[in-house]
């Protein structure tokens, strides 16, 4: 039976009667017995796997919700909801009637497709290649979206939730760090162990709920919505982990961590000489060496740290794999046998790690066989929260994940699902990437068109990440010249990788089109573009080189990550994530020594040496402007923002050692990863797209401008605190 997550209310179609119940019981069944939170963004306990993935960052750490009180909650919860939901429901349709009365559409669908380039797609139309999005421009609206600074997902997207700049979000990477410490955290999510336990010998019984907090600030439109009782989906929406409370349904995006606390540690096990077994994960993936005894290979898969017991051991699952023919096996796991044929994805495949007695914690990822002739490799996706026993919450209500895999069969649930890295490192091909982008693009469509059927009146959202994660790592098949190019990949075979994918998502939009009603208003956006990133700036080489940063005694180059090199006796700026500058402020940071009356000084002077900032090897401008946070930013939060906002030129980027917090040798270096694309550059280099069913002011239209377009379109005015505004024609406003 499939839970049923939508109320009864008449903004939705009749669910299957067949296929409603379950409720709060379901939840309560799914619980484990006890709760504990691990692997914590504390750099000191974090190691190598949480921080060295293409997006980089600590992990979000994982917190396995449970125990007798949170059964006990959840039961008297659904005895409240059952005795107020009469009232609540007659005060929500009255509060939605009111918004109706001014609404200039029933429904409003966002279909949001990550990082689409205007360029391509303005190319791709005029040759006839994106028939619908044509058709979309020629009846309705088409125009370049400004996005955010920096152009990255988290900051753009928390924008398209809150209709405001970053400074009233708090969100301006993906990657912060306490001024206290230097150490990184996570920006978007904080994840806190429960603060008591009992300690019997080795054991060690959690006696408080672990805390996963959003530090995304400023409301979503989807509340506002609700607030005047207008139901809204929200679909893979990035940076809504932890789920928001609101009138609807909601599953979260980037920044849910896989099942071991990480944005996505994939496992490689081989039996091949010259592989290095690695303990805790190297950039983004454990290499295990498996043990073969003719056609059975044997060995374990690593899972979350073990919180109830004293030393935290790793959590294993031991499986082997029996040959079956040249081009199959059996994979023997968690009394489960699977086929695997060579090159093919297995289904999801439901695992179950033990900590204690009772207390299980389950988990969900897919395998494929690469070899099985004189050496053996099987590659194994990161560990994924099950959407059907999901050990913290990944959707709103919490049922609403069992409800999508019940009706669809298990599904990606990390933020970051598509393996990169593992294509970066070689541990798969491109199709295999390839094949497992577009499964999981397949999964969110299912999730998409249910969510059309079901939802009559008020808002869908729902955001394809496909579109970036391809074109992060195919870009260099479009790039003639392109370092990387040299080092990964025949550009004959996977030259038309991005425009067929442009197709696609041309294909998804048409079917959306015939899937709405003339109620409908449809928005298609991204939120930025993309360029090729073709070489890397070293900002902590260049503020060593001009004696902003200095390495203690005797530090090796590149120095370790995350700053643990830096002589703050002696350091004035210092760089880390994405897209920042920090100053090394006496009374913020913990062994500050500048002091307030030289900031403005110190920022001008860094600012104007890296505006325009050329390189000498390419001859090219490499840093397109940096700009003081004070002149990009207003709001609450700008004191958490970096000092200095970087907007690198098209072709440049910061680092991948700069980006944790490293110094290396040189300033300038190519990039020769897979990872050839990207849009962490200046803003007005990489706008995104607009286009939708209706007319609309496109013109100088920003994505911030999303929200209050989408609460006027529903008969909803903007709040005081959105900084957009809307896109209606004048004839339409009210």
């Amino acid at each position: 039976m499939i839970p049923r997550p939508f109320p009864a209310c008449d903004c939705l179609d009749a669910p299957d009667r067949r296929r409603a119940g379950a409720g709060p019981w379901f939840i309560a069944a799914t619980l484990v017995l006890f709760l504990f939170a691990s692997l914590l963004p504390d750099l000191a306990a974090t190691n190598e796997t949480t921080v060295h993935h293409a997006y980089i960052g600590p992990g979000a750490g994982i917190a396995l919700l449970g125990s007798f009180l949170a059964i006990f909650s959840g039961f008297v919860s659904a005895v409240v909801f059952a005795i107020t939901y009469p009232v609540r429901l007659i005060w929500r349709s009255l509060r939605s009637s009111r918004a109706l009365k001014r609404a200039k559409a029933r429904r409003v669908v966002v279909l949001g497709l990550d990082g689409l380039e205007p360029t391509l797609t303005e190319r791709f139309m005029d040759e006839g290649a994106l028939p619908n999005l044509a058709a979309l421009r020629k009846r309705g609206c088409y125009g370049r979206l400004g996005t955010t600074c920096p152009p990255l997902s988290p900051v753009a997207w928390s924008s398209f939730a809150t209709g405001t700049n970053p400074g009233k979000h708090n969100i301006f990477d993906f990657i912060a760090r306490n001024p206290l410490n230097y150490h990184p955290r996570q920006s978007s999510v904080s994840v806190r162990e429960g603060s008591r336990k009992l300690r019997i010998g080795r054991l060690v019984l959690p006696l408080s709920r672990p805390r996963i907090t959003g530090l995304r600030k400023s409301k979503p439109f989807w509340n506002v919505l609700g607030e005047q009782g207008i139901f809204s989906a929200i679909l893979r929406v990035p940076i809504t982990f932890p789920p928001d409370r609101f009138r609807g349904v909601q599953l979260s995006a980037m920044c849910v961590p896989d099942l071991r606390g990480t944005h996505g540690t994939f496992s490689f096990f081989t039996q091949q000489e010259g592989e290095q077994a690695t303990q805790d994960g190297e950039v983004g993936g454990d290499v295990i060496r498996v043990e073969r005894a003719g056609d059975t290979v044997r060995s374990f898969l690593r899972g979350p740290r073990n919180p109830l017991h004293r030393d935290q051991p790793d959590l294993r699952i031991p499986f082997r794999v029996t040959r079956a023919d040249d081009a199959s096996a059996v994979l023997h796991i968690c009394r489960q046998k699977i086929p695997l044929r060579l090159n093919e994805y297995t289904d999801w495949v439901r695992i179950t790690f033990r900590a204690a007695g009772l207390v299980k914690v389950p988990g969900v990822c897919r395998f494929l066989l690469r070899r099985f002739d004189d050496a053996f490799e099987l590659y194994c996706t990161p560990i994924q929260i099950d959407p059907v026993r999901p050990v913290m919450a990944i959707s709103h209500p919490r049922r609403y994940s069992v409800y999508l895999a019940r009706l669809m069969g298990a599904f990606a649930t990390a933020g970051l699902a598509e393996d990169t890295w593992a294509l970066s490192e070689k541990r798969l091909d491109e199709d295999a990437f390839l094949h497992q982008a577009y499964a999981i693009h397949d999964e969110r469509e299912e999730m998409f068109f249910d969510a059309i059927r079901r939802v009559r009146r008020g808002l869908i959202a729902c955001v394809f990440d496909g579109p970036d994660r391809i074109q992060h790592m195919f870009w260099r098949f479009i790039d003639p010249g392109h370092p990387a190019l040299a080092h990964n990949g025949d550009r004959g075979r996977h030259g038309q990788v991005i425009r067929d994918m442009y197709r696609r998502m041309d294909d998804l939009v048409g079917r959306t089109m015939g899937a709405i009603d003339n109620a409908t208003t449809l928005l298609v956006m991204s939120d930025h573009g993309f360029k090729p990133f073709r070489r890397g700036v070293d900002l902590n080489a260049w503020l060593r080189e001009r004696g902003y940063l200095h390495l203690k005694e005797g530090a090796p180059a590149p120095s370790g990550a995350y700053l643990v090199d830096i002589d703050w006796d002696r350091t004035r700026a210092y760089a880390l994530g994405l897209a920042g500058i920090y100053l090394n402020l006496k009374d913020r940071e913990g062994r500050g020594i500048v002091g307030r009356a030289e900031i403005p000084q110190l920022i001008r002077e860094l600012c104007g040496q890296l505006t325009s900032l050329r390189d000498a090897d390419t001859g090219e401008v490499a840093i397109h402007e940096a700009m003081p946070r004070s002149a990009v930013y207003r709001g609450p939060y700008v004191d958490a923002a970096p000092d200095i906002i970087i907007g690198y030129n098209i072709g440049y980027r910061v680092s991948w050692d700069a980006v944790i917090g490293k110094c290396g040798e040189a300033v300038f270096s190519d990039n020769t990863k897979a990872w050839s694309g990207d849009h962490c550059i200046h803003p007005a280099l990489v706008p995104g797209i607009l286009a939708g069913n209706r007319r609309l002011n496109t013109a100088g239209a920003e994505i911030i401008d999303i929200a209050p377009t989408v609460l006027a379109l529903l008969g909803i005015r903007k709040p005081a605190y959105m900084d957009g505004k809307s896109l209606l024609c004048a004839d339409e406003r009210s």
